[in-house]
């Protein structure tokens, strides 16, 4: 029996019908105010030293503790010691301390007075922009808590603290991890992230497991590794749990020549390529069997904000926008992250789809064990993204837009993401010759993933299948559109495509209206040449 009563605070749960105990709301936009103001005075100084644990709910007894994995951690990562140089960061912060001791530069000699960037208002809908003044002394001055002088400077391996506590912020608002003792940590993007988790799990002749299709450079950074990749069968909510078991249930170390296989590499929503958005259901499908058989998930959630507004036909107006917050995170497939009361989602969260590419930043979210271990090695390595990136990205969404004014702008992207899925299905359903292509309406991302009838095509049986896809890419190419073969994204490449493997890939985010409708008339036409079809 549960009985609870909310209010902007508490939650009462019944525990037993003699006890009960209040337990903290999940951090809300409304509240982060709050809990700042109570956290006492913000220390974000040069190269600070911080952790997750500094910027959560300072009450998390009622969660368990996450499981240990030194059983899955590499050789590689088990050797890593924390840099003696970084480790002098946190006496930084005993008051009056004067430090000789680093190797920081001073700010006084960086060429760099002041930047200027303009963003979007608050209210993203009126298309009003104001400006962002980040200058080098604005902490000595009382502007910011965040400055040029910090930022240019070196940092942490975990990132600068000032942007670890938005994102922690953030992941507490968004997935409320059901376990104590998870923690975050800057990345320089996913495909960075991806490489380090790999080494930190994986030795030589380890097998990665994945969806049947899968993004072509997860596969290729594992392979000057020693590492391999291992498809499971997957359909329109991407990978099948019961295949995933019967891969693992009947393993054979001798046949396979490598240990059972423990790490799962996922895209749950908008899978890139299939487009396929894993359902609640199957998520608690899937966390079952990775609890069964002890699996580490690598949760890569690129396009988890990309989730669109349903598919009601070309001929319909789609759903109207959410009105607020809460109703915009409601209508989200709640993530691995949110279920995982192990601590074995390593969620990889990036700005690249949702603010730019090209800031190199994202962040990790995992148990602290393996948030410490990855923090290691982005010491000796990459050691935090950029910090032009982190300083631009802190003015925005701390102290320009918010928490809330980021979701605003999320739900922007929804509607206009919505937008360009809906001219795309349209454009397919005029011009694509279903006798032979066929698909299903991608409900996050940016791809479309089209099925194609093989054994329809005049030379099936005579030329292999990967033939016939060359076949059709090079029609596309001569009717002057382009999109990609689905056997670049086979995870197990060396082997043949079987017949209902013929798919191509469509991108719906960049071009133009006008542009994606002719491009998939051409489509069209070329596929009726290839396949001996009538116009």
């Amino acid at each position: 029996m549960v009985l609870s009563a909310t209010n902007e605070d508490v939650s009462l749960h019944a525990v037993e019908d003699t006890a009960a105990v209040v337990l903290p709301d999940p951090l809300t936009v409304e509240g982060v105010p709050f809990r700042r103001s109570n956290a006492g005075k913000f220390s974000g100084g040069l190269a600070a030293a911080s952790h997750s644990d500094m910027f959560k709910h300072p009450d998390l007894n009622h969660k368990p503790l996450s499981k240990r994995w030194d059983h899955r951690l590499s050789a590689e990562s088990k050797s890593r010691q924390a840099t003696q140089l970084k480790e002098l960061a946190k006496y930084l912060s005993k008051p009056g301390m004067l430090s000789l001791g680093g190797g920081l530069p001073s700010s006084e000699y960086f060429p760099f007075e002041e930047i200027d960037v303009k963003v979007p208002a608050l209210d993203v809908g009126n298309h009003e922009e104001i400006t962002m003044q980040i200058g080098k002394h604005d902490v000595r001055e009382g502007k910011s808590a965040y400055d040029l002088s910090i930022a240019l400077n070196y940092g942490q391996g975990s990132g600068s603290a000032q942007m670890i506590r938005w994102v922690v912020e953030h992941t507490e608002i968004v997935h409320n991890p059901p376990y104590r003792d998870w923690g975050c940590t800057l990345t320089p993007g996913s495909t960075c992230a991806t490489e380090h988790l790999y080494r930190m799990f994986l030795e030589k002749g380890d097998y990665v497991i994945s969806e049947e299709f899968t993004f072509a450079t997860a596969v290729e950074t594992s392979g000057p590794l020693g590492c391999r990749f291992i498809g499971v069968r997957m359909d329109d909510e991407g990978m099948i749990p019961s295949a995933l078991d019967e891969l693992l249930t009947t393993w054979d170390p001798i046949s396979r020549g490598a240990r059972k296989p423990f790490l799962v590499y996922t895209v749950p929503s908008g899978q890139n390529p299939s487009g396929a958005t894993m359902g609640l259901e199957r998520r608690k499908e899937f966390y079952k069997i990775a609890q069964k058989h002890d699996l580490i998930i690598l949760e890569d959630e690129p396009y988890y904000f990309l989730q669109m507004q349903p598919y009601v036909g070309s001929d319909h107006p789609s759903p109207p926008a959410p009105k607020t917050h809460k109703e915009f995170l409601d209508s989200l497939v709640p993530s691995l992250l949110s279920m995982d009361v192990d601590g074995r989602i390593v969620r990889l969260d990036s700005f690249s789809k949702v603010l730019s590419p090209g800031s190199r930043t994202g962040w990790i979210t995992a148990s602290a064990q393996l948030i410490e271990r990855f923090t290691r090695h982005n010491e000796v390595s990459v050691q935090h993204p950029s910090g032009i990136s982190q300083i631009i990205l802190h003015r925005l969404l701390d102290e320009t837009w918010g928490h809330g004014g980021y979701l605003d702008w999320l739900i922007h992207l929804r509607m206009s993401y919505t937008e360009r899925r809906n001219v795309l299905m349209k454009a397919c359903e005029e011009h694509l010759p279903k006798e032979i292509a066929s698909w299903t309406p991608p409900a996050a991302g940016m791809f479309h993933w089209i099925k194609l009838e093989a054994e329809k095509h005049p030379m099936f049986g005579k030329k292999s299948v990967k033939e016939i896809e060359d076949e059709i890419l090079e029609t596309a190419v001569q009717e002057g559109v382009l999109v990609v073969p689905g056997s670049y994204f086979k995870s197990e490449a060396r082997k043949p495509l079987e017949a209902r493997e013929l798919y191509v890939r469509a991108n719906f985010a960049s071009a133009e209206f006008e542009q994606m409708t002719e491009a998939t008339r051409r489509l069209g036409v070329a596929l009726r040449k290839s396949f001996g079809l009538k116009e």
